[in-house]
């Protein structure tokens, strides 16, 4: 049947026909052809070995000439972009192929394949696998139906040519498309002495919504938008003989032109702004608008940040909080790194609660004394996923006196109650442990914390510092951040030489091993609800955040994002470049594994949580998995070397 199809590779060995009989038997779909058919095609397959390594396939040069089926190894399949980034699309081993798409459309293939060790693939030639496919409806129906179903294996290299089209699969073009890329129109400037009239007559003439200001000598210094003429000069009654100078935003922030449109995207929602000076060797070269990323990416994460910024009362609030999942779901679809989806999901949530606690102060009136709403765990290292629960605290000035006292005491209690109730409400669960505003041990003035961090550090009590350890990670959320500050500076301050608090939180960091058996097993639950599950986020994710945390307490770095303090650290040459290298992959694979699991979660209408079943990852998903918990023992290792916990 298929020998007038059959062309062999100039490398593929024959092979005994039966070993291919018997692999086809099970594994999909082969296994549901008749006898006839799969005996006749167990006689054309050969098979070919490709070393680690290995490039099999290059995207939009290689023909397809065979299904690859792999017998023994895995592949990894990533895009490539034109500056060289990488946007890793999936991992194959044992009973997977590749190369079907390309088969089915005619086309060079659309991805790159790399061999990620020794790999032995069965050989099926590209005219017998299209005879089985047209003719065999179970085959047809199996690989249409996938193809149909992924986003992933549209034609990415056209994705490309139509990089400024708008799509719905637009969440690609925010990682690949320069800023640069995005200006439509020269740089448009006026002096800083031009009227606001002048200046609405001349943006309404060439339709433009944005006007660089310049001083005296020609350096832009600000920048007007119509947003500006309306709320500025119309809505407080301004004279049109106003200057530009006197109502610009300045300075204008800026960004590189050769960043990517998701930089573009995540500087304007942080900064709750909707135009960007992009500059090129410090010259301004135009203004991208959040009006452009829109159309670039369809459904984007802007729409909801336009959205929060627009609800005057708490109900309006809650419902739009709860829609964050539905535009992180895309970027996650499309390839995004785990870091940069965890971005979106801070942003986003910083804003819910920016928008969230202006209301309620303008519920209950100015506070009596400045305050600083904390952000810890999770939220402090801006590393939120799905429903991540509330980690929070409150820090005010000093009061003067006792009255003073009194009346912030009374004032904050309230205000922070009412604040976590409404978080509930949004969609953030209360913390188990309590580390919450409304718990009255975290809702304190800045000498009482100041003097938690002393006690924490000069004391070191064993439990103490593993309970104490979530408040490290400590950053401003909202209201006076000066306060944050200067306790970050006095911790700074206090921190140094303090080796044996080091050494005590070195002790916690490898108390709890990686969930690696003596033969390479999986260790998982025994019983109880997540019984065959291991918790990723305990057993793979800990201790990652908790090296990363170390190292930067002890070298006086504030960042407290864990990719930061790593690269930060690396940097600074206080870890190898090996080191951070391995301890970012090990990092980004479990947290693109963990959002990829809550997400299935949330939609199948579950609560998310980190507990994931080994049996339900593929052989390379295991393989990386096992490998990234080889990281984590490495770094263990060197925590006992460096703080001398052997001897």
């Amino acid at each position: 049947m298929f020998s007038r199809f059959t062309q062999k590779a100039p490398k593929a060995h024959a092979l005994d026909p039966q070993v291919v009989l018997d692999f086809l038997r099970n594994t999909l779909p082969f296994n549901e052809l008749g006898r006839e058919t799969l005996e006749e095609l167990s006689r054309n397959v050969a098979i070919d070995f490709f070393p680690k390594g290995t490039l099999i396939l290059a995207q939009d040069t290689s023909e397809v000439p065979f299904l690859y089926l792999i017998q023994k190894g895995g592949v990894k399949l990533y895009l490539q972009d034109e500056s060289g980034a990488v946007t890793l699309k999936d991992f194959r081993g044992e009973g997977a192929v590749f190369g079907a798409l390309g088969i089915i459309r005619g086309a060079k293939a659309s991805l790159n394949v790399e061999a990620v060790e020794d790999t032995f693939c069965f050989l099926i030639d590209k005219a017998a696998f299209l005879h089985l496919v047209q003719n065999d409806p179970r085959l047809s129906q199996y690989y249409l139906r996938s193809f149909s179903e992924s986003y992933v294996y549209r034609s990415f290299s056209e994705l490309r040519r139509q990089k400024l089209t708008p799509k719905s699969e637009g969440s690609l073009f925010l990682f690949s498309v320069p800023v640069a890329d995005m200006i439509k129109l020269d740089v448009e400037s006026a002096p800083g002495t031009f009227s606001v009239q002048r200046a609405a007559e001349y943006m309404a003439r060439h339709r433009i919504g944005s006007l660089l200001v310049e001083d005296a000598k020609g350096q832009i210094q600000g920048i007007i938008t119509d947003k500006d003429l309306r709320s500025k000069v119309v809505a407080q009654g301004l004279e049109y003989r106003t200057p530009l100078r006197e109502i610009m935003s300045s300075p204008v922030r800026t960004i590189p032109g050769d960043a990517v449109c998701f930089d573009a995207l995540m500087a304007m929602m942080s900064h709750k702004i909707h135009h960007l000076a992009v500059e090129d060797g410090g010259r301004i070269i135009g203004v991208v608008t959040s009006h452009d990323i829109m159309l670039l990416q369809g459904q984007s994460p802007l729409y909801l940040f336009q959205e929060i910024l627009a609800q005057d009362n708490f109900e309006g609030l809650y419902e739009t909080s709860r829609q964050v999942p539905t535009v992180v779901r895309p970027l996650i679809e499309e390839g995004g790194k785990a870091n940069n989806i965890t971005r979106v999901f801070t942003v986003l949530n910083d804003l819910i609660l920016d928008r969230l606690l202006t209301l309620l102060l303008e519920q209950m009136g100015p506070p009596p004394v400045p305050f600083c709403w904390l952000l810890m765990g999770s939220e402090g290292r801006k590393e939120q996923t799905f429903r991540t629960d509330q980690d929070n605290a409150l820090i005010y000035a000093d009061p003067q006196n006792e009255a003073e006292a009194e009346t912030a005491k009374v004032y904050f209690e309230k205000f922070s109650e009412q604040a976590i109730e409404h978080l509930v409400q949004c969609g953030f669960p209360r913390c188990k442990g309590g580390i919450m505003a409304s718990n009255p041990k975290w809702r304190q003035p800045f000498s009482v914390w100041r003097a938690y961090f002393d006690k924490w550090v000069s004391v070191p009590e064993p439990l103490e510092v593993l309970h104490s350890t979530i408040f490290f990670d400590f950053r401003a959320g909202y209201g006076d951040t000066t306060l944050a500050e200067r306790l970050r500076d006095h911790l700074t301050v206090k921190l140094q030489g303090q080796e044996v608090f080091f050494r005590h939180l070195a002790g916690d960091c490898v108390s709890s091993r990686p969930p690696i058996s003596f033969f390479r097993n999986f260790i998982v639950e025994r019983d109880g609800e997540h019984k065959n599950r291991l918790d990723l986020k305990a057993r793979g994710l800990v201790p990652l955040w908790d090296f990363a945390r170390l190292m930067a307490l002890r070298h006086g770095v504030r960042e407290t994002n864990t990719l930061q303090r790593l690269k930060t650290l690396a940097d600074a040459g206080h870890i190898s470049e090996d080191l951070f290298r391995k301890a970012k992959e090990a990092y980004e694979f479990q947290m693109q594994l963990r959002l990829v699991h809550q997400l299935n979660l949330v939609e199948a209408g579950k609560t998310p949580h980190n507990y994931i079943d080994p049996a339900e990852l593929t052989d390379l998903e295991k393989q990386n998995l096992k490998g990234a918990f080889a990281v984590i023992a490495s770094l263990q290792n060197y925590l006992k070397t460096a703080f001398k916990l052997n001897v």
